[in-house]
């Protein structure tokens, strides 16, 4: 890039080439307030961290207010570590706090590294900032010039209203008409401003769609979290050229506006360098990673807000090689340093402390235990697949086997199909004394009494939740925690359909209304994964039943489910919230986990 009064540095060798990848750098302030900045990047993360294959970390405990930081690390798969901390900022339990989450996942000759932070002051803003590094295993191991921008930094930066200053950050260029001049020049001028501001011209003879869609978009991707863009429509570009006559860009080149802006100044306008339309045309991809070059430079040298400084050194202890459900939180003192180096030098130091035989047992015994589940599971759904080629094979009599039982109620089923036994008959007649409604044992009572949910409906295909009866034994409990979903969804689309429910199902559960029937939030999933809404096996097999007052394909998809059981085949329950439509919930599948990225 380069400016309109300096000679070209298109030659010049990108640096990184071996060596350190250039890191990534945003630091943006949200509107939002810090415990719900901090549910969201964590939702956010989970969700990656799951499309990734790697398992979802437990939920964190809320800092109490004046509680020493707390860190812990866990492990979430080879290779994989997450680091977790809270508390106060430096200066004592009234400077603020922060939340911080630091994770490492592995990458080709080395690892890679990103770091979450979210802070808040007293009496000040929000600040969120999100660092993405790599770390090779040797000086001659050649490496990407750039860490590439985190997908984190693309999905949060619209759901968090990030802003810098007073300027709101964007994720993609916008479109400035000649109305917008001035509030763009007066952007380009405020003191406040950290990052820069990219300005695009469209040429004379091009539409404005088209050079933006086929150049601006892809000239700008790598600056989300970087950098504002800007295009000026024909309209624009004269009003701000008369405006800023030495700072000045036209006929299809893009200038960077570093912040302090002087638009009096003729001398000022060297320092902001201009990108020209031929050097764009010529090499789109290379004018690309040259553009984000000063960004990138700025984001990394630029000193952190005093709020962001206040955060203490990432101490953590030895990864919990114990389940999940197991691991604790383990507090450690707040740190007196700050950098990266210190950092570092404090990792080492923790892991020296370590005993190395006892670490590599530890290793062993967890490997053991993953090879044992994952035999289980191939031998839980080998029955299941066992269950259903004995259920095609016998298909007209299943079918007419359960008609009668839908026709009477009653809770039996074929033989070998479930494990009920005294001790259900003893806990249902115990709930039938104290007045409370029985849940039931099985699928088969389950589908039986669905006609209790007035405003659910149910959809799709019996056989699939039929065969779970079959692994009763393996996974007890899954029809009563469904039960408990549908319990759930029936209090919530009451709720929904008179306006009161205040959000989606998973904000009814995690902010269920007293004397309402709680579902665990983390058991409720707003939608799939990128990657399986965009498979289109997998999105095909969630395209499932609805009435034609809802889709006139009789076919809708269902990506919220709720999860009603543990491991990789464990049962979802996907339905489809059309209260502010039909004003019913349409269950469309209860059976084994659909086919997703850990299923395959």
């Amino acid at each position: 890039m380069t400016s309109d009064r300096s000679p070209s540095s298109a030659g010049a060798v990108l640096p990184g080439a071996r060596g350190p990848a250039t890191p990534y750098r945003m630091t943006v302030t949200t509107a939002l307030p810090h415990a719900d900045a901090v549910a969201l990047a964590d939702e956010q993360l989970a969700s990656w961290l799951k499309q990734e294959g790697c398992e979802e970390p437990p939920p964190t405990s809320d800092a109490a207010a004046g509680a020493p930081p707390a860190a812990e690390r866990l492990r979430l798969g080879e290779r994989v570590l997450l680091d977790r901390d809270h508390g106060p900022l430096r200066g004592g339990p009234g400077a603020g706090r922060y939340d911080r989450r630091r994770l490492r996942t592995p990458a080709p000759h080395g690892t890679r590294q990103l770091t979450l932070t979210v802070a808040t002051g007293v009496g000040g803003p929000t600040w969120f900032r999100l660092e993405a590094e790599t770390h090779s295993t040797g000086s001659g191991v050649r490496t990407p010039c750039r860490v590439p921008v985190p997908e984190l930094a693309r999905t949060l930066l619209p759901l968090l209203d990030a802003a810098d200053g007073p300027a709101a950050v964007h994720s993609a260029p916008r479109v400035i008409t000649a109305d917008e001049v001035d509030d763009l020049i007066d952007e380009l001028c405020d003191p406040e401003r950290r990052l820069p501001t990219v300005v695009a011209s469209v040429p004379v003879n091009l539409p404005l769609d088209h050079w933006v869609q086929e150049v601006v978009r892809p000239l700008c991707r790598q600056l989300p979290g970087l950098a504002n863009a800007y295009v000026l429509d024909p309209g624009a570009r004269t009003g701000f050229n008369v405006a800023l006559e030495y700072h000045t860009v036209y006929g299809g080149a893009v200038r960077t506006y570093l912040p302090e802006v002087d638009p009096a100044s003729r001398q000022d306008g060297v320092r902001h360098p201009v990108l020209a339309r031929g050097r764009i045309e010529q090499d789109l991809r290379g004018a690309a990673g040259l553009l984000a070059r000063e960004p990138r430079r700025l984001a990394a040298d630029q000193p952190l807000p005093p709020t962001l400084a206040a955060v203490p050194v990432l101490r953590v202890p030895p990864p919990q090689l114990r389940p999940a459900a197991e691991r604790t939180t383990v507090a450690v003192p707040a740190g007196t340093g700050a950098g990266a180096s210190t950092a570092a030098a404090v990792d080492r130091a923790v892991d020296r402390a370590v005993d190395p035989v006892a670490e590599l047992a530890a290793l062993a015994r967890e490997e053991q235990q993953d090879r044992a589940e994952q035999q289980a599971r191939a031998d839980e759904l080998e029955r299941v697949r066992h269950t259903l080629r004995l259920e095609r094979r016998d298909r007209g009599q299943t079918r007419e086997a359960h008609e009668v039982r839908l026709r009477t109620g009653t809770r039996g089923v074929l033989a070998g199909r479930h494990c009920s036994g005294p001790g259900a008959v003893g806990r249902r007649g115990a709930a039938q004394s104290a007045g409370r409604p029985v849940k039931p044992e099985t699928f088969t009572e389950l589908l039986a009494r669905i006609g209790e949910f007035p405003l659910l409906t149910f959809t799709g295909d019996q056989k699939s939740a039929l065969a779970l009866d079959g692994l009763q034994c393996v996974g007890a409990g899954w029809a009563r925690l469904a039960w408990d979903g549908l319990t759930a969804l029936q209090e919530y689309a009451e709720a929904a359909v008179r306006g009161a429910a205040g959000g989606d199902f998973k904000q009814w559960c995690e902010h269920t209304p007293d004397g309402c029937h709680r579902f665990p939030p983390r058991k409720a999933v707003r939608g799939e994964s990128r990657t399986v809404f965009s498979h289109t096996k997998w999105k095909r097999e969630r395209m499932l039943p609805v009435p034609e007052c809802v889709d006139a394909s009789r076919r809708a998809f269902m990506g919220a489910h709720l999860r009603i059981g543990g491991g990789r085949t464990a049962p979802r329950l996907h339905y489809l919230d059309d209260c502010s439509g039909s004003g019913r919930i349409y269950v469309g599948y209860i059976g084994l986990h659909l086919t997703n990225t850990r299923t395959n």
